[in-house]
């Protein structure tokens, strides 16, 4: 098994998987979402969020070396790209309740 990062991928993920849907929940009931985007690039995200999570858990899974080694790096740029995301989502959120 040549993929060390695959694991961690997955179950961090899926943990912030969850805090965007929350993220999403909390802008609905408050009424918040239709005054901003946030929801909607919350959205992209979690959707970036389960395709690293999915392809991690392919990596996992699979027994051929390359394609154990191509999916775990496009597993980790959805991650790192999902990272980025969720601190443009935080930074949105403190500049909207900034100025209020």
């Amino acid at each position: 098994m040549a993929n060390k990062t695959s694991q961690h991928i997955l179950s961090t993920s899926a943990n912030l998987l969850g805090f965007c849907l929350f993220v999403i929940t909390s802008l609905h009931m408050t009424d918040t979402s239709k005054d901003s985007l946030i929801d909607e690039f919350t959205s992209i995200v979690a959707l970036a969020l389960t395709i690293s999570s999915l392809l991690s858990f392919f990596s996992i899974r699979t027994q051929k070396l390359e394609k154990e080694i191509r999916l775990e790096k496009l597993a980790d740029n959805f991650f790192i790209s999902s990272l980025v995301g969720i601190f443009a989502i935080i930074l949105f959120i403190i500049v909207m309740y900034w100025n209020q």
